[in-house]
C-alpha cells in the first residue's frame, strides 16, 4: 500500500476521531540546531580519515581486493578513505632498493591513468561506489609538485619542468628551491605557461571519471601557494570537496580543510620516550591559538606511511604508550588519522619500494580503534572545526600527566569530556574538577567512563587514578 493510499483509508474510516486524538495529545516539537558557521561540507562534522597503501593492503595488492575490507572498515567507525597514489609508477631513474623494485607510489608517470598492477579505471570507479554505499567519502593522494622522469610532459611539455644548471631537467625541489635526494622524480615549474591550468584538468579528472571526494595533496608547502588559491574555487566549481595538506603552515588553510600536526606528532614521541614533560603539550596549544582559527582542523596521528617506513613502527617509538597517545589524538582538537594495519598492531617497517603485505591476523586492538572512533562521533566536543568544543588544560601536579577538558560546542551545551593521560610509570592519584563532579545528579545529565569493554555509566568519581601507561575518559551522556 502506498502512503497516499494509507492516507486516504485513515481519513476516510476515521477522520474525525485521529483529528480528536491529535488535539488531546499534540507531537512535542524538536528544536531545531542552530547552523554552524563552518567552511567545511557537513560531513566532515564528526569524521576520521584512514589511509590506504592498495599496494601492501592485501596480497594481491588491488582495488578488487582492498574493496573486501571495506564493510569491516565502516563496521570500525572509518569516515574518509584516503588512497595513496594509485596511478603508473615511472620506470626511468626508478629507485631500487635491494629487492624492492617496484619503486615510489609518489613517481607519477601518468596522472590520467590506474596502476595496471592495482586494477582498471572500471574497478576503481567500483570501489569509490562501493564506499560512497556504505556512506564513506574518498580522497585521492595528489603528487603536484614533482612527476616521474618518464611521464609523458617531459616529452610534450618540457617547459613545465624546472632546469638545472646544465640545462637538465632538475630533480624534485623543496620550497626554496634546494634539490632534494629524490632522484627518481623531476620538478614541476608553475611559472612556466600553462603548467597550472594543466595540473587543475589532471585532478578534475578524477571527479568527474570517479567522483572522488577531494584530495590529500603530497608535499603543499613545495608547491606555490598562488597555485592552491587559484585551483581551489575551480574544483568547488565542479564539485564540493575535502582538501589535506601535507604540511604545516597555516596559510594553507585559505585553500584546505585540514593540514598535518607534524609538530604535535613529534611532541607525542618525545614524551612517550621520556625526553619531555607535559609541558611541551601546553606550549603547543598556546602556540596553536596564535596561528590557527578554530575551524582550521589539524590531522593528529600516531602513525602514516612516512612515519613507519623511515622513522619506524608506532611501537618502537611509542612503546607501551600507544593507546594513550592515540586517545590524545581523538580527544585533542583536530582530525584522528589511521593507517593501513594499525587497527590489528602492525609491528614492522614496511618497504617504501616494494611489495610487503599487511598480516591481518590480530584483533586485539581493534577493540579500542573502534571504541575510540565510536567517542569521536558521539561526543559533540570531539567534533571538528567550529563544531568541536573548546580545549581547557586541567592542572595536574606529575610531569607525566596530561589532563585536560573539552566543553562548549555549539548546539550542545551539555556536552563536556574530561581526559587524564599518565605516561609516566606509577599510577597517579588527581582530584576531579568541579566542572566534573557538579555533573553528577544534575538535571537531565549522566556521566559516561569510556572502556575498551564498553561505557560504564558512574555516579560519583572521586579520587581519580590513573593506572600506568593508561588513560581514563568521562563524558557526558545526551539528555534523553
Amino acid at each position: 500500500m502506498t502512503m497516499s493510499s494509507f492516507k486516504s483509508l485513515l481519513w476516510g474510516a476515521t477522520g474525525l476521531a485521529l483529528i480528536a486524538s491529535c488535539a488531546e495529545a499534540p507531537q512535542e516539537e524538536v528544536e531545531p540546531e542552530t547552523p554552524v558557521a563552518t567552511r567545511h561540507l557537513e560531513w566532515v562534522r564528526n569524521a576520521n580519515i584512514y589511509e590506504v597503501n592498495v599496494r601492501q593492503y592485501t596480497p594481491e595488492g588491488t582495488f578488487k581486493a582492498f574493496s573486501a575490507h571495506l564493510p569491516r572498515l565502516k563496521e570500525m567507525g572509518v569516515d574518509i578513505l584516503w588512497l595513496m597514489p594509485v596511478q603508473p609508477i615511472g620506470k626511468l631513474n626508478r629507485k631500487v632498493v635491494g629487492q624492492d623494485s617496484l619503486g615510489s607510489y609518489y613517481s607519477i608517470s601518468d596522472y590520467t591513468a590506474v596502476h595496471p598492477g592495482y586494477g582498471t579505471e572500471a574497478e576503481f570507479k567500483a570501489l569509490v561506489d562501493q564506499a560512497h554505499g556504505l556512506g564513506m567519502k574518498v580522497i585521492l593522494d595528489w603528487v603536484a609538485n614533482h612527476t616521474a622522469f618518464d611521464h609523458h610532459w617531459t616529452k610534450e611539455h618540457p617547459e613545465f619542468y624546472t632546469r638545472d644548471d646544465k640545462g637538465n631537467i632538475s630533480v624534485a625541489r623543496d620550497n626554496e628551491g634546494k634539490t632534494t635526494d629524490w632522484t627518481d622524480v623531476a620538478d614541476l615549474n608553475y611559472e612556466a605557461p600553462g603548467m597550472a591550468e594543466a595540473m587543475f584538468g589532471e585532478m578534475r579528472w578524477w571527479i568527474d571519471q570517479f567522483d572522488i571526494d577531494g584530495f590529500r595533496c603530497d608535499v603543499a608547502g613545495f608547491v606555490p601557494n598562488a597555485f592552491w588559491d587559484e585551483l581551489r574555487p575551480k574544483l568547488e566549481a565542479v564539485k564540493p570537496l575535502f582538501m589535506l595538506a601535507e604540511w604545516e603552515d597555516p596559510a594553507h588553510m585559505k585553500s584546505f580543510d585540514m593540514n598535518y600536526g607534524w609538530d604535535l606528532h613529534h611532541r607525542l614521541n618525545q614524551l612517550a620516550q621520556g625526553k619531555v614533560g607535559v609541558k611541551t603539550l601546553d606550549a603547543y596549544f598556546e602556540e596553536q591559538k596564535q596561528k590557527y582559527q578554530k575551524d582550521d582542523i589539524r590531522m593528529y596521528f600516531i602513525t602514516n606511511h612516512d612515519e613507519n617506513s623511515w622513522n619506524g613502527t608506532e611501537f618502537e617509538r611509542m612503546g607501551d604508550h600507544v593507546k594513550s597517545c592515540f586517545a590524545l589524538c581523538v580527544g585533542l582538537p583536530g582530525m584522528p588519522l589511521m593507517y593501513s594495519g594499525q587497527e590489528v598492531g602492525l609491528n614492522r617497517r614496511l618497504s617504501f619500494f616494494g611489495k610487503d603485505s599487511i598480516e591481518w591476523g590480530s584483533q586485539d586492538l581493534l577493540p579500542f580503534y573502534k571504541g575510540m572512533l565510536q567517542l569521536k562521533h558521539e561526543v559533540p566536543v570531539l567534533w571538528n572545526g567550529n563544531w568541536g568544543g573548546d580545549l581547557e588544560r586541567i592542572p595536574t601536579a606529575d610531569s607525566t600527566v596530561y589532563a585536560f577538558r573539552r566543553f562548549n560546542a555549539p548546539n550542545h551545551p551539555d556536552s563536556e569530556l574530561w581526559m587524564w593521560v599518565n605516561l609516566g610509570s606509577s599510577p597517579v592519584t588527581a582530584a576531579a574538577p568541579e566542572s566534573l563532579t557538579a555533573r553528577f545528579g544534575a538535571d537531565g545529565n549522566s556521566v559516561a567512563e569510556w572502556k575498551e569493554t564498553g561505557t560504564t555509566a558512574v555516579d560519583a568519581v572521586q579520587p581519580i587514578v590513573v593506572e600506568p601507561n593508561s588513560f581514563r575518559v568521562f563524558y557526558t551522556q545526551k539528555s534523553q
